[in-house]
C-alpha cells in the first residue's frame, strides 16, 4: 500500500513540474503557428554595405519573443516576395526578387524547407540591432503586439542562389 501510494505521489509531483514546460512550449507552439501567415510590413531604414538591404521589418505576434525571431524570415521573404518602397534616407524602392507571386506556390517544396526554423534563409540575414527593441518599435494592437526589427539582408547573395536552383531567372536572361 505505502508503495503504491509513494508511486502515485511521485506522479502527481512529475506531472505538475512537467505542466508548466507542456504549456509553455504549447504557447510557443502556437505562437510560431500564427506566424505561417507572414504577415508583416517592410521598408527601407537606410544604406547597407554594398550587395545588401537594411531594412525594418515590422511583425505581429502575440509574443514579441516569437516576432523577433521571425522577423529573420519575414525579412527574406519580403526581399523576396514584395520588394518595399523607398522611404527617404537615401532608400530607393525596391522590387521583390521573384517576378510574380506565384513562384512561392510552384516552388513550395523548396520554400517549406528553405523557410523551415533554422532553414537556409538564416544565411541571408542578421538582426542590425542585436534583437534589442526600443520602445517605439514595440507596440500593443489589439491582442498582439507590432515589433519593429532593423535588418540586414544579402541581397546579391539571396539572388544568386536563387538563381542557382532555378527559382528566380537571372537578370541577364532573355524575355
Amino acid at each position: 500500500m505505502k508503495k503504491s501510494l509513494f508511486f502515485a505521489f511521485s506522479a502527481l509531483i512529475l506531472f505538475l513540474s512537467a505542466s508548466p514546460l507542456w504549456s509553455q512550449a504549447r504557447a510557443k507552439k502556437k505562437a510560431m503557428r500564427d506566424m505561417e501567415a507572414f504577415r508583416y510590413e517592410i521598408e527601407c531604414v537606410g544604406i547597407g554595405v554594398e550587395g545588401t538591404y537594411l531594412i525594418k521589418v515590422w511583425t505581429y505576434s502575440k509574443k514579441p519573443k516569437v516576432a523577433i525571431e521571425q522577423s529573420k524570415k519575414n525579412a527574406v521573404h519580403g526581399v523576396i516576395f514584395k520588394g518595399f518602397a523607398g522611404a527617404g534616407r537615401g532608400c530607393t524602392s525596391q522590387k521583390p526578387l521573384a517576378s510574380s507571386p506565384e513562384v512561392e506556390d510552384e516552388h513550395s517544396e523548396f520554400f517549406d524547407k528553405f523557410f523551415a526554423d533554422g532553414g537556409d534563409y538564416m544565411k541571408y540575414v542578421s538582426l542590425s540591432n542585436d534583437g534589442s527593441i526600443d520602445s517605439e518599435d514595440r507596440l500593443k494592437v489589439g491582442k498582439e503586439y507590432k515589433i519593429g526589427v532593423v535588418v540586414s539582408v544579402m541581397k546579391d547573395q539571396l539572388r544568386k542562389d536563387l538563381e542557382k536552383a532555378g527559382i528566380i531567372k537571372a537578370l541577364d536572361a532573355g524575355f
